[in-house]
């Protein structure tokens, strides 16, 4: 499986995010994943840049671009990037994908990478995320999974990829992320759940699976209620509390969780990071940003030119 050092993953969580390019149309959607980026222009214009070694541009090509080309006109919702894959939503509900497929990411049946975007569920598909996994929301509030399955992130019961989309949970899940080689995800209550790997304590349940299978293959619980955003990294989770509180667990090597623990110790359980006022999140593979509602960005963690808990406005 190609993973690189690179893996981002954006959460907007419906901020409303706009950014002006030399005048350009605004964006209303943006996603990064492992060298490549996806952007939406208010008109529902599907546009992407970057890595294309897998075809996870859709622009029917291998080619790399360093500029942005637009591959769909109109009627796009949502987008979010893996590792070397694409996941969008169309205004119909309907699913698509294109991009790595080796472990089943684009849910197609097959391994072949694909370099265009095929339809993957055809209708009432809520929400995306894409990690080294996909996961989808129904309007059902069923949680459906596929892709790479080596360590539980599924959360299906086995370590077994899917190749096919495959049910979770029937009903009640609101929100969803994918990390690298884990899941989290809100139920309707506020509760956290997750699975998959845990050897840095990414799980939040109190322990480090540091021998095989190193982690869980079912959703556990991790908080009991009062959860509203999530975030998963590499091998960090994020969250924030209906009190605005931001709380991490997991890797914290390269100080991700921002908690000032200059031993850089990974974490087990849920630590509350900063009291009050934060409005939205994003885990990277080793680095975390969070925005206040002053509207300050805040980051911390892996940094090659300096280490620090950062504010910019």
């Amino acid at each position: 499986m190609k993973f690189e050092s690179k893996l981002i993953l954006i959460c907007l969580l419906g901020m409303g995010f706009h950014v002006d390019i030399s005048r350009a149309q605004p964006f209303s959607r943006i996603a990064t994943g492992n060298g490549h980026s996806l952007f939406l222009k208010s008109d529902g214009s599907l546009w992407a840049m970057g890595d294309n070694e897998y075809g996870q541009l859709g622009d029917g090509t291998y080619n790399t671009t360093n500029l942005p080309e637009q591959i769909l006109t109109n009627n796009i919702t949502a987008v979010a990037a893996g590792n070397g894959f694409s996941l969008f939503l169309k205004s119909d509900g309907s699913l698509w994908g294109m991009g790595y497929n080796l472990n089943g990411e684009l849910g197609s049946g097959g391994t072949n990478n694909i370099n265009h975007p095929v339809q993957i569920v055809p209708g009432n598909v809520t929400a995306i995320a894409a990690g080294l996994h996909s996961l989808f929301l129904k309007g059902d509030g069923s949680l459906w999974g596929m892709g790479f399955n080596g360590f539980g992130e599924l959360g299906d019961g086995t370590t077994n990829n899917a190749y096919y989309p495959k049910q979770i949970l029937a009903n009640g899940v609101i929100a969803i992320s994918a990390g690298s080689y884990h899941s989290l995800f809100i139920m309707s209550d506020g509760s956290l759940w997750s699975m998959g790997k845990n050897d840095c304590g990414e799980l939040g349940n109190g322990v480090f699976n540091l021998a095989a299978p190193y982690g869980t293959n079912l959703p556990q619980k991790v908080v009991a209620g009062n959860v509203m955003a999530i975030a998963a990294g590499g091998g960090h989770s994020l969250f924030i509390k209906s009190d605005g509180s931001l709380w991490g667990m997991g890797r914290d090597a390269e100080g991700e969780l921002g908690d000032g623990d200059y031993n850089y110790e990974n974490v087990n359980q849920p630590e509350q990071i900063v009291s009050s006022n934060v409005t939205a999140i994003s885990a990277g593979l080793e680095h975390s940003l969070f925005c206040m509602n002053d509207g300050s960005l805040w980051a911390m963690g892996y940094n090659p030119f300096v280490f620090e808990f950062v504010t910019s406005r």
